[in-house]
């Protein structure tokens, strides 16, 4: 049973269609019994790949006529908190498969789109979003991946790494420096010299099936350039981050939504002295606290779906507070979970210790927490000036 967090105002609680209904029951169902074997396994089972397919969960922000829904952002934001809710790193393939496809709509030409998108939409074709470099993270000033123009197109060396879905992945969107400035290149994974290593024992999303990938010489044709050569940095990086940001927002949400529900049922049943843990007033205010966070979130990821929506320019800055506020929220709904469960709170049995890893991965992909603080900062600073 979930506890609700709330429905929140402006329509974000509304499910057009029963969607949201669908999602949950599938989440509740078939996700999150088995989360903690994934978790324990570091990876999750095709059978399930295959399964987010059939529901078209894929890439259902796509108009009908190229293989989605035409669902809403705002709807979009709340499906992935509730995969999210069930396992994070189902929510974390949602993320960057998301990015991906968007990418190819968005900027992609009628050659691209007509080639990719199709098996994008039924997740047939699987995306991986390759910005991280081994030495420069995100910065994509410092991008160590280089292609170089050739007579037949473009040929790229370098390696990326931490690529969520790079294990199963079909199709690459690899950011590389071309003349001094960032391109983008749609790169078939099977394209030879591209190598991919899982990369494995890592703390949290541990089934989101991370990878290394080199790539040695990779030659591809021109129509790989996602958009004009050099043009990539302000548009297709930018845009993509930002509905990464706005899913693991989404997702954190799911996070907070999860622990509360695992500590509502274990102080419901746990007993102390001549009482339950639930009467306990410490225990009263970590959960209420738990609730407001949670609501709190969910608004936030409201307002950034909404203006998403309504193609607001505004909705960069709403999705930075979204993800900055509930991805901490959710780390500090995680420890107190763990807090309240104890010694069980460290054990796999419970899902404490999954979540409080998963939502410190949160705070840190789509732009860490630090980051976050300098950048709301600053747009607080241009307000006053304006």
């Amino acid at each position: 049973m979930t506890v609700p967090l709330t429905e929140a105002a402006g329509g974000a609680g509304a499910d057009p269609g029963g969607v949201l209904d669908d999602v949950r029951g599938f989440t509740e169902s078939e996700i999150a019994p088995h989360a903690e074997e994934w978790d324990q396994n570091e990876r999750l089972p095709p059978k399930l790949l295959t399964r987010i397919g059939e529901l078209g969960l894929w890439a259902p922000f796509l108009p009908a006529g190229l293989g989605g829904a035409g669902m809403t952002w705002a709807t979009l934001g709340r499906v992935h908190e509730e995969i999210g809710r069930g396992c994070s790193s189902v929510r974390s393939f949602l993320t960057v498969h998301t990015m991906v496809t968007w990418t190819v709509q968005r900027w992609g030409t009628d050659g691209q789109r007509e080639r990719w998108l199709p098996r994008l939409a039924t997740g047939e074709l699987l995306g991986a979003f390759c910005l991280t470099e081994p030495d420069s993270g995100s910065d994509a000033s410092a991008a160590g991946t280089v292609a170089e123009r050739v007579a037949s197109g473009w040929v790229i060396n370098g390696e990326k790494k931490w690529m969520t879905a790079g294990q199963v992945a079909g199709l690459l969107l690899v950011f590389c420096r071309t003349e001094g400035n960032m391109s983008a290149f749609l790169v078939p994974a099977d394209t030879p010299g591209v190598e991919i290593t899982p990369i494995t024992g890592v703390m949290g999303t541990r089934a989101s099936m991370l990878a290394r990938i080199v790539l040695r010489d990779v030659t591809v044709g021109p129509d790989a350039l996602v958009g004009p050569p050099g043009w990539a940095a302000a548009t297709v990086m930018t845009g993509a981050l930002d509905l990464g940001r706005y899913s693991v927002a989404c997702g954190s949400v799911g996070i907070l939504q999860a622990c509360l529900d695992a500590c509502v049922a274990y102080t419901s049943r746990r007993t102390v002295r001549d009482g339950r843990l639930s009467e306990l007033q410490l225990i009263r205010r970590k959960i209420s606290d738990m609730v407001v966070s949670g609501r709190a979130a969910r608004l936030l990821c409201a307002e950034a779906g909404r203006l998403k929506d309504a193609d607001d320019p505004a909705t960069i800055m709403a999705t930075w507070v979204a993800k900055y506020h509930a991805s901490t929220a959710a780390s500090a709904a995680a420890s107190d979970a763990v807090q309240i469960h104890g010694a069980n709170g460290f054990s796999a049995a419970y899902p404490a210790a999954r979540l409080y890893r998963d939502a410190k991965v949160a705070e840190v992909i789509e732009g860490s927490t630090e980051l976050q603080q300098l950048t709301i900062a600053e747009e607080a600073y241009r307000e006053v000036a304006r």
